[in-house]
């Protein structure tokens, strides 16, 4: 196995792998010209380089930053702010440019992501960061499962359906469609299917008459009559759950529960 950094001049070279949401796969190398390998042509970006890695032995997340230039065709502004590389998986590791031997150093996903018009920063999160997660449930006056999801018992095939965008308004960042119901999506989800967008996921936050108001950012190029995937939402109330969907045997809540506000009530005259 190639021991890299072994020597006071080494071939050595930094390569990206970012694996897209939409299926879009783009690799990238340090090195000034394109390097195949691993079945996988990375195309020559030097201004694109790691920050800083750190990795741990423990079950601490790893941390990793990284940085760039957008000047490449394939790292847009226009596509960082819609979105598409949001959770993307990412690969970085070095390699020998002379004998392509590789290996990889770090693997997670893109967090947050920051850009000046001219140069962008993006936070890597390690695989690791999901064992931070809290798993015991927490009581609540609302529904802690997701809709339609472990705990919900609600089929999201039920609630998803497929239609055509009929307006769209860049300025108010809100879409219409047609042909659906938007007051029973609140809280819901959209996917574009096609576009400037694909496979983005939006939430929706708003209803302003039969336009739905979206979490982040619409950008140019969805055209008019691209097909969208919405699901319906759920406040997450007992009242929706029972009234609504009829579920409230599955309802993840304690709605009757006393909270801290017990404490500071005192009794008033009938």
């Amino acid at each position: 196995m190639r021991v890299f950094f072994d020597r006071e001049l080494d071939t050595v070279a930094t390569f990206w792998r970012i694996f897209r949401r939409d299926g879009v796969m783009l690799a990238f190398t340090s090195h000034d010209r394109d390097l195949a390998f691993g079945g996988i042509t990375h195309r020559a970006a030097p201004g694109m380089v790691p920050a800083a890695i750190r990795l741990t032995a423990d079950i601490s997340s790893d941390s990793a930053e990284a940085e760039g230039a957008l000047n490449h065709d394939a790292i847009r502004e226009d596509d960082l702010a819609a979105g598409l590389f949001d959770n993307a998986a990412i690969e970085i590791g070095a390699v020998d440019w002379t004998t392509l031997e590789h290996h990889a150093l770090y693997t997670g996903r893109i967090g947050r992501i920051e850009d000046d018009q001219s140069h962008f920063s993006a936070e890597l999160r390690s695989d690791k960061h999901l064992l931070e997660q809290d798993l015991v449930p927490r009581t609540s006056p609302t529904c802690r499962a997701e809709f339609c999801g472990r705990g919900c018992g609600l089929s999201a095939a039920r609630f998803t359906s497929t239609h055509k965008l009929s307006d769209i308004d860049l300025d108010r960042n809100r879409v219409r469609f047609a042909t659906l119901a938007a007051a029973d999506h609140i809280d819901g989800r959209l996917r574009f299917l096609n576009g400037a967008q694909t496979g983005v996921m939006f939430d929706i936050i708003d209803i302003d008459d039969d336009w739905l108001v979206l979490d982040r950012p619409l950008v140019d190029g969805t055209a008019i009559g691209t097909k969208a995937e919405l699901r319906e939402g759920c406040d997450h109330t007992i009242a929706t759950c029972s009234e609504r969907f009829n579920n409230a045997r599955n309802f993840r809540g304690e709605p009757f529960l006393p909270g801290n506000d017990l404490l500071s009530r005192y009794g008033q005259s009938s």
